[in-house]
């Protein structure tokens, strides 16, 4: 086709420069259109969301998720045991956001919120805490989609489901596909030494003073990562709960050799810097601990990262997974 003659060029161009000169209402200098809306799927119900959002606030398990899907965030809740995880830049990003909220969803700051003008609301807490967030005044100031944590190791779900919310899907997926090349790689590398070798997990959340400890099973924050390279943890509660329980329990630390002395080898959450805390410790000192058939054949491995809730963050327990394993193939 021939390029129009300048009169017929001028005639297509004018229309142009009439619509850009009365687009300020609806799209931005970028040129996107920041009026455009779309329905999104939510815990609390079809929310109606900006298509594109430009100013986001974040609570909960959506921090993580949306700082390293470089979302457009303006203000975030406190979320300090993530911190670790974090990579240097996505650890400053954070330290820089304004917070909005605590650590706990009853720590609401409203006011906070509605001074730095939202047009998306992501709250990334579990249903039985909405409760303690006053959601008519958050949908007062912008629309508000509820995406909470079920069981642990349904944060790649959930990770997914805040990312698009929040117009992210493209950095998303950078950050899975990375994530499964790793889990890919260290299944390959595991497979023989994993094969036929039953785990077990002690959790960090035991009550010392109760007596009791945290025995996590497949799909709990202590096992699930290692799940994707072939650890396998059987097992379930003696009575499923919902959430957590559904994949935890807590029995008193004289179950010890009922619930753990049959595992070939035993996992046990320790801190970013591989110290224990107070209730893994309380287990790690029991004498029924030294007796176990797997501590004593020295299968007692220490893991780090366990609460990785993101892609980007659970990289860094695979590699903290690799580390811990790399005994076991030594004892082949």
């Amino acid at each position: 086709m021939r390029p129009p003659k300048p009169r017929a060029l001028a005639a297509l161009l004018l229309p142009l420069a009439l619509l850009a000169g009365c687009s300020s209402d609806s799209g931005d200098d970028d040129g996107r259109n920041t009026d455009a809306t779309r329905v999104f799927a939510a815990d609390n119900g079809d929310i109606t969301i900006p298509a594109d959002p430009q100013r986001v606030i974040a609570t909960g398990y959506a921090v993580p998720a949306l700082i390293e899907a470089d979302a457009a965030l303006v203000g975030i809740s406190s979320w300090e045991r993530g911190r670790p995880l974090m990579t240097d830049e996505d650890r400053a990003t954070y330290d820089e956001l304004p917070r909005i909220a605590g650590e706990n969803a009853s720590e609401t700051n409203y006011e906070a919120i509605a001074a730095q003008d939202p047009d998306l609301i992501v709250i990334g807490v579990p249903a039985p805490v909405l409760g303690d967030i006053d959601m008519e005044r958050l949908e007062s100031i912008a629309p508000v989609v509820a995406i909470g944590p079920t069981i642990p190791s349904a944060w790649r779900e959930l990770s997914e489901r805040q990312a698009d919310a929040a117009g992210r899907l493209e950095h998303f997926e950078e950050a899975r596909d990375a994530y499964e090349q790793r889990a890919a790689e260290l299944t390959e590398k595991y497979a023989d030494t994993l094969a036929g070798l039953d785990f077990g997990h002690v959790g960090s959340y035991g009550d010392a003073a109760a007596g009791t400890f945290m025995r996590e099973y497949a799909d709990a924050w202590g096992t699930n990562i290692a799940g994707d390279i072939g650890v396998s943890y059987p097992g379930e509660p003696a009575e499923p709960g919902e959430g957590s329980a559904a994949v935890s329990e807590y029995p008193s630390i004289e179950e010890l050799p009922e619930s753990l002395g049959d595992a070939d080898v035993i996992t046990y959450s320790v801190g970013p810097d591989g110290t224990p805390n107070e209730a893994v410790n309380y287990v790690l000192e029991s004498e029924l601990w030294q007796n176990l058939p797997a501590v004593q054949a020295g299968r007692a491995i220490p893991l780090r990262y366990t609460e990785a809730a993101t892609y980007a963050s659970a990289l860094r327990t695979l590699d903290a997974i690799d580390e811990a394993l790399t005994p076991l193939l030594e004892d082949q």
